[in-house]
């Protein structure tokens, strides 16, 4: 049975779009069929990260309004033929997703993928939420900030209330995945550690996406990062992070501080 995972946040900047695209690419890489959606209607930032841009003839608003078939408009990655990319409209604005044609849309994709990562916009919004509704599970994405996770905390709210779980009396099962993360600048308080950001939200950590050029480099060239530079650190963790999602029980690998001429060293924490 297909698997539809809202990545989300309440802040912009965090990393949605680079997170859904790693994660659908590591995930496509273990053998799944994957489709990523881009619901950030009107500004469209996924076919840029995935280096699909000049392929976009169709999107999202096409396929729910019925100007295009949903094959017409799925972009099927070069480098990794189990992966998919659904792009958002760039002239549309979020009027243009409905309730009707979004759940029709999910079914159909339900049909042909195991998984359907939704890349949310920011917020609270009409696009938030219709990218949540039919969530099986959340990949909330949040910076070790004060900001960011009271920002994540009201997200959390959101999926446990206006979901189609939530309205059965189920719950959309959360992961957290906390980005960005500096060790040094944590130690240094500069940033919340990893325990202040668990203790806060109570969500299961999924992840920890260590602050790296790597993931630059990456959106720059159009490629997700766990396929343009999987043996790096920041890769490694969201292939990590992926396998847990396919229900693999792995120790949460945590950066710390750089020693020497090692980038990173690593500590393990429990599942």
């Amino acid at each position: 049975m297909a698997k539809i995972i809202v990545v989300t946040s309440g802040k912009g900047g965090v990393g949605k779009t680079t997170t859904t695209a790693a994660l659908g690419a590591a995930l496509a890489r273990n053998g799944q069929n994957v489709a990523v959606i881009d619901f950030d209607v009107g500004l469209r930032n996924l076919d840029l990260v995935m280096g699909v841009e000049r392929r976009v003839v169709f999107d999202l608003i096409n396929v729910i309004q019925g100007d295009a078939k949903l094959s017409q408009a799925l972009i099927r990655d070069k480098r990794c033929e189990t992966l998919s990319i659904l792009p958002a409209s760039q002239t549309r604005d979020k009027d243009a997703l409905t309730p009707e044609g979004v759940a029709r849309v999910m079914e159909e994709l339900k049909e042909k993928f195991d998984w359907i990562l939704c890349d949310s916009p920011a917020g609270i919004e009409r696009g938030a939420q219709l990218a949540m509704y039919h969530a099986d599970h959340a990949v909330i994405v949040t910076n070790p900030e004060v900001s960011s996770v009271r920002d994540s905390d009201r997200i959390i709210g959101m999926l446990d209330s206006r979901t189609a779980h939530s309205e059965k009396g189920e719950q959309v099962e959360k992961h957290l995945l906390i980005t960005r993360y500096d060790p040094a600048r944590a130690a240094r308080g500069e940033m919340l550690n990893i325990d202040d950001v668990l203790e806060i939200l109570s969500v299961p950590l999924i992840g920890v996406i260590p602050e790296s050029e790597d993931i630059l480099k990456a959106s720059n060239v159009g490629s997700p990062v766990t396929l343009s530079a999987p043996e790096s650190a920041c890769a490694h963790a969201y292939l990590e992070a992926a396998r847990r999602l396919e229900g693999e029980k792995l120790e949460v690998t945590i950066p710390v501080e750089k020693r020497g001429l090692f980038d990173f060293l690593f500590k393990k924490r429990g599942a």
